[in-house]
């Protein structure tokens, strides 16, 4: 039972027997509060007091909106941004939080030079804020404050390496410095160095563990390492604090889909939709479980918020995929093919992608990997025989490889990890858009110890996705087929399978799919054509010069053939065969892509040649495959 607010005389002294019950009564401070705002309605102090009254309360929608009254009524409130920033990322306002961060920076000096540059922050003038702060470190390079903004830059820039230097360092000057340390955790996380983002969060959990930002970071980090029972846990506690956000109960049911629970994860999805019918990313996760149907009803609703004029962009491409796999189902392919079409316009022209690009990075790849080249640097790297990468497309069968194998007792399935992309990023300079990667090229200048040395980074960096003591783990990350030569060089002893599916199928598919992340080239038909042939082109190059390392499965000979393509599988990977391997189906995982329900039923052909029904308009699709698509599932002959 919370305490009687005591009578008080003055402001201040109501205003300081409210901080003190925060540590013990947050009921008492929040009533505490509301007693101070009856009499001075526009005090924001007291507002602030209420915010964080709220927040030990575990109430998060009360504190937001208590929050943001504080800082509308005296923007210079450093601490109430910084708790609005935390409850804000919480609830999933990514566009909220970082402004709210950005202002918290602003505030939080009073040197004029910082305080312009914390303008600048808030304002995107990242240019400005860099040279500022570059110039004031220059005159004060033990300025914490000033490295931390610094860092804010680098990160903003993506030059997370960066970002993580300037802190450690903040914090080497300043451990106690819990906003540099937040910082820390979550560079270190958009790093995938999640042992470590753990390890600071853990840290910063254990200084204030009701902290709404410190929790929602760490079921992220959580749900990224695989830990999914400990992650659903903190979101459980999360849509209880924020019962009215639709984004928080939409970012719970991404984690329950994961972890395989179908049915809690649509009533989460229906929830979110609930509080907010405009929400188009609601409609699309339920479209993206591939097993749900809409109804009449949801079309309805879905036509209904297109009509709207204050949509947003993000919201309106969503709702338009969401609409394209409803008419699919309903069998009205022309409708559903607009809708799928006018979704990926409104995407394509929000991300960058230059095919190109792609096929500069095969051109350069293939004169570089020559079969000379990988003689020359025979029995280098890493001699761990752990990892087995699944490389391809997406939507090409990959995770059903995946659950296939991952049936087997000595083999793990995990995720599709950016751990080689990344690596591949940093040797090629962590450069900027515009200017040009030293990878592939770099792998030339790599010694021996070097390379053993990232093959054996990789093994540490992704333990903490092992959760058995399997020998062996999956790799999936499609996209690594454009770094197998990286891969033969670093850890020549994994195994190596590509997932193959027919051009159009597979293309197609992916055309249909919206992407979270990750794969910009899928947003047109000419471009994921392009992308596919040299896909296609960059492995034949491999089977040349590295005959047999890569063991390649046809999907649709996978489905018409299944115990004999499994065989074949096992035997490449060294495995005995194992009939759990035939019965992937039964295997509860947690499994993290598009395909999550489709790979937990028994293989059925119906999807094979579903592309056939929108074979009227992928024109643009097969031009831009050209003799790959005649060829297939054989290669064409380079002239």
């Amino acid at each position: 039972m919370s305490a009687t607010p005591q009578p008080v005389g003055t402001l201040e002294i109501a205003l300081a027997h409210t901080r003190r019950l925060l540590d013990h009564d947050p009921s008492a401070a929040a009533e505490q509060a509301r007693e101070i705002l009856k009499v001075i309605p526009r005090h924001p102090l007291a507002q602030f007091l209420l915010g964080l009254a709220y927040s030990a309360n575990r109430q998060g929608d009360q504190a937001i909106a208590a929050l943001r009254r504080a800082v509308e009524l005296k923007p210079d409130l450093p601490d109430a941004w910084r708790t609005l920033a935390d409850h804000l990322t919480a609830a999933g306002d990514v566009e909220g939080a970082d402004h709210a961060y950005a202002q918290h920076i602003r505030f939080s000096t009073r040197d004029p030079r910082l305080l312009e540059a914390g303008g600048a922050l808030a304002e995107n003038r990242i240019a400005v804020a860099e040279a500022l702060l570059r110039e004031h470190l220059k005159q004060h390079p033990t300025d914490v404050a000033a490295i931390r903004m610094f860092a804010e830059v680098a990160a903003r820039l993506g030059r997370y390496a960066d970002a993580e230097a300037l802190l450690e360092r903040c914090l080497e000057l300043a451990p106690s410095f819990l906003g540099a340390r937040h910082n820390y955790a979550y560079v270190l996380h958009r790093q995938n160095k999640l042992a470590k983002s753990l390890e600071q969060i853990e840290r910063l959990l254990a200084i204030d563990p009701r902290n709404p930002g410190f929790r929602n970071m760490h079921a992220a980090v959580l749900g990224r390492a695989g830990d999914y029972d400990r992650a659903l846990k903190i979101y459980g506690d999360v849509v209880k604090e924020y019962p009215t956000n639709a984004k928080v109960w939409m970012s719970y049911g991404h984690a329950l889909k994961t972890a395989g629970q179908q049915g809690e994860c649509v009533s989460t999805y229906r929830r979110a939709i609930e509080l907010s019918p405009q929400l188009g990313e609601a409609y699309w996760s339920l479209a993206n479980l591939k097993t749900f149907r809409f109804s009449e009803a949801d079309v309805a609703a879905m036509q209904e918020q297109l009509r709207r004029n204050d949509l947003s962009e993000e919201d309106r491409f969503h709702f338009h995929f969401s609409l394209g796999k409803a008419f699919e189902d309903a069998r009205d392919y022309a409708k559903s093919f607009e809708h799928y079409d006018r979704g990926n316009s409104l995407r394509r022209a929000m991300v960058h992608y230059d095919a190109d690009e792609t096929s500069q990075h095969v051109r350069r790849s293939k004169q570089l990997l020559t079969a000379e080249f990988f003689a020359a640097r025979e029995g280098r790297g890493s001699p761990a025989p752990d990892p087995i990468f699944i490389v391809g497309l997406p939507r090409a069968g990959s995770t059903l490889l995946e659950q296939i194998l991952s049936s087997h007792p000595l083999v793990e399935g995990t995720m599709e990890l950016p751990d080689i992309i990344d690596t591949a990023r940093s040797l090629g300079g962590g450069r900027v858009r515009g200017e040009a990667s030293r990878y592939p090229e770099v792998l030339a200048e790599l010694s021996a110890d070097q390379l053993r040395e990232l093959g054996d980074q990789y093994i540490a960096n992704t333990r903490i996705q092992r959760k058995t003591d399997a020998p062996f783990f999956i790799d999936k990350m499609p996209n690594n087929f454009a770094h197998i030569g990286l891969i033969q060089l670093i850890l020549p002893r994994a195994k190596i399978i590509d997932a193959r599916r027919h051009p159009l199928g597979c293309c197609f598919s992916g055309f249909k799919q919206h992407f979270a992340r990750g794969q910009p080239f899928t947003y047109g038909l000419d471009d994921i054509g392009r992308y596919y042939r040299d896909y296609v082109d960059l492995m034949a190059h491999f089977d040349t010069v590295l005959p047999g390392r890569v063991h390649r499965v046809i999907y649709e000979t996978m489905v018409d053939d299944t115990e004999n393509e499994v065989r074949r599988l096992l035997e490449y990977c060294g495995l005995p065969f194992d009939e759990r391997c035939l019965r992937f189906y039964e295997n509860d995982r947690a499994v993290r892509t598009a395909s999550s329900e489709q790979v937990r039923r028994p293989i059925y052909r119906d999807g094979v040649d579903h592309w056939q029904h929108y074979e009227s308009w992928l024109g643009p699709l097969k031009r831009a495959l050209g003799p790959v698509l005649e060829s297939y599932p054989a290669v064409p002959k380079e002239d």
